[in-house]
């Protein structure tokens, strides 16, 4: 892929896997679990077909060859190895970026060696044609990208506003704009959402629960109207004398939401926030009986 963007731009947002999830759309979710500045481990979800698939990966990252070595320490069946790179090369105006995959599939049954090909392809492809689209936009990307948060204080147990958090399908009728019309969760902790499209965040949506940290992020993977990109996160920080619950948004815009477009994308994000908002007081009311925002 060539694109109108310096090659450093294009290396950094490689390099930054953290960001992946707001700026490529296979991408569901990336846990960053080591980092030494070079080096570095992540645990990745993404859509592989009609799956979410997840493994963890090692990187080695060279900005002096803008070049990004990766192998998959443990990986998602049918898969057996998968290792690559990506590499970044400017070209006078425009730059270069390769990316490249060897695999092998357990038992190399040919249906499974087809699914894999077929999904690397796609995914790879997506993941380049964004990066153009990025790389066409670099000098406005701190404009189409939008990130808030809202907190509130309760005085209840944490695992209860947790519960009431993850059970999405049995939130009460006054949010039937944000609650699921079905929630899938064949992998527990994982679970897959149609929504109706009433609201900005679309009709389909990955939601990823980490229990243990107090936390549930989520992305949704089909966007409408301005948003090009929506990703967020619930968090319950408990301490000595009560919860802060917390809702944050990520937004990335899309061509039409600046300009002449630029209220439509102030509605659609105060119109997440909102939603956020009622879903806080609602988590408030399941875990203490009464709302008790301090």
């Amino acid at each position: 892929m060539t694109a109108p963007a310096p090659a450093g731009v294009l290396y950094g947002l490689i390099a930054d896997a953290t960001v992946w999830p707001l700026f490529f759309p296979p991408c569901v979710h990336v846990e960053q679990l080591d980092f030494d500045g070079t080096r570095e481990r992540l645990r990745m979800w993404a859509l592989a077909g009609d799956r979410i698939s997840s493994w963890v990966s090692r990187r080695r990252l060279d900005v002096g060859q803008r070049r990004v070595e990766f192998r998959q320490e443990l990986t998602s069946a049918p898969v057996e190895s998968m290792t690559g790179v990506w590499t970044v090369r400017p070209f006078g105006d425009v730059s270069r970026v390769t990316l490249e995959h060897a695999f092998t599939v357990a038992g190399d049954a040919p249906a499974d060696v087809a699914w894999v090909e077929r999904v690397t392809r796609a995914n790879s492809r997506t993941q380049l044609d964004r990066l153009a689209w990025l790389a066409e936009r670099w000098t406005r990307l701190d404009d189409l990208t939008v990130t808030f948060e809202d907190t509130v204080r309760v005085k209840a147990p944490a695992e209860l506003i947790l519960d009431f958090l993850h059970r999405t399908a049995d939130w009460p009728e006054d949010l039937a704009d944000t609650r699921p019309l079905t929630v899938l969760e064949d992998t527990p902790g994982v679970q897959v959402l149609t929504l109706d499209g009433r609201s900005a965040t679309g009709t389909e949506a990955v939601r990823i629960s980490f229990p243990g940290a107090g936390r549930i992020v989520h992305k949704h993977t089909r966007t409408s109207g301005p948003l090009a990109a929506y990703t967020g996160e619930w968090s319950v920080e408990p301490d000595e004398s009560g919860v802060n619950v917390t809702v944050r948004h990520n937004v990335l815009l899309g061509d039409d939401a600046v300009g002449p477009g630029e209220s439509a994308a102030r509605r659609a994000c105060d119109e997440l926030g909102r939603a956020g908002r009622r879903v806080l007081d609602h988590a408030a009311r399941h875990a203490s009986g009464v709302v008790r925002v301090l």
